[in-house]
């Protein structure tokens, strides 16, 4: 509220300028970001206040935007409800997360022919807080899906440059790891190591629960099963079955069977296994450590990455389950419960709990 103030002029009127808008939060993708890890003691993010209006119309400063850096990939949930909100898919694509609030009005817009003089001005709207989640998901054109010591890290070292840790026990792999694969003249495509799946997992069980969110933004999966397993058909449909019951768009994505470790198979026992092998999806025998089956493997990922109907057009994100927590219940007791139904009883000395927590969960 301010009224105008001149040598020689009686009665200037109200001349209250109007104040400026808060500052927006804003998401920016940053492609020089991998992970969320310089998020994770930056919990408060303040954006400026708008500055109140002066004399002669004058119009407050708006508060200063903060941006917010975040990797391509970055999903964006409602930490109370745990509804979608947004997310980011590529580099300097930006959105605003929270918007600053409205100035107010100075009182010279009040003035009317039966008050000359407001005394009142419209005070601005006051400041917003949210707290969100921010979600990290790979984003790759395909992703290995398998179970524990498939061969999924072996292959990643072999056709790209990537440098996976690899070892002869289960969960080698504790966070999801990228690669990018050389192809004919000069192309590429990027692969994505998403460690091990077991029967379960979607209901928690090991550690693929919380990076089967990583597969949900790839255009092609491709299904690794080593060639000495039982059955191949049963656990196929096993890994199929758990990406149908985390999310049943997962089921449409276009799917590659690998079976690995082939390089001690000849012509004959191949035939044989290919009349057991799971039907309606392409198949090829390879081994990471001969060489055999790698180009033919890559000129199949390349057919189908280029095929109009495996592109990633709009991907619809499920709501996050938020669930309060419960006075005296011990959650880390309970997921290490997980680790242990997986785990023979009498290996006491693997203890596998040691690694929980560990990922990108944390960031």
């Amino acid at each position: 509220m301010h009224f105008h103030r001149e040598k020689f002029i009686a009665k200037g009127g109200p001349d209250g300028g109007d104040g400026g808008r808060g500052g927006h939060i804003i998401l920016r993708g940053n492609k020089n970001y991998w992970t969320l890890i310089h998020l994770k003691y930056a919990r408060h993010v303040y954006a400026g206040d708008g500055e109140q209006g002066s004399g002669s119309r004058s119009f407050g400063k708006d508060g200063e935007d903060r941006i917010i850096d975040v990797p391509c990939g970055t999903v964006v949930y409602d930490a109370e409800t745990g509804e979608f909100m947004c997310d980011i898919t590529e580099d300097g694509q930006e959105l605003i997360l929270l918007k600053g609030g409205r100035g107010g009005l100075g009182n010279w817009h009040f003035r009317t022919a039966t008050n000359q003089t407001p005394r009142f001005a419209q005070p601005g709207e006051p400041r917003v807080e949210k707290a969100v989640i921010l979600q990290l998901k790979v984003l790759a054109d395909v992703g290995l899906v398998g179970f524990p010591n498939a061969g999924k890290s072996t292959l990643l070292s072999v056709v790209s440059a990537a440098k996976p840790e690899i070892a002869d026990y289960p969960f080698t792999t504790l966070v999801p790891n990228l690669g990018i694969v050389s192809y004919r003249d000069n192309q590429s495509f990027v692969m994505a190591d998403i460690p091990g799946i077991i029967e379960g997992a979607s209901e928690g069980k090991g550690l693929g629960l919380r990076f089967l969110r990583h597969i949900e933004r790839n255009s092609i999966l491709l299904f690794m099963i080593p060639a000495d397993s039982e059955d191949i058909k049963k656990e196929y449909q096993i890994l199929l079955n758990e990406l149908k019951t985390y999310n049943p768009e997962l089921s449409s994505k276009q799917r590659i069977l690998a079976i690995t470790k082939c390089d001690m198979l000849d012509e004959e026992l191949k035939e044989q296994m290919k009349a057991e092998l799971p039907e309606g999806i392409r198949t090829v025998f390879i081994s990471s450590v001969s060489g055999l089956g790698i180009m033919e493997l890559k000129d199949l990922i390349w057919e189908e990455l280029n095929k109009e109907s495996n592109k990633i057009v709009e991907f619809v994100h499920r709501p996050m389950i938020i669930e309060p927590p419960v006075d005296g219940e011990d959650n880390e007791d309970e997921e290490e419960g997980d680790f242990d139904d997986f785990f023979d009883e009498d290996e006491e000395d693997d203890d596998i709990s040691k690694y929980k927590g560990i990922g990108w969960d944390d960031l």
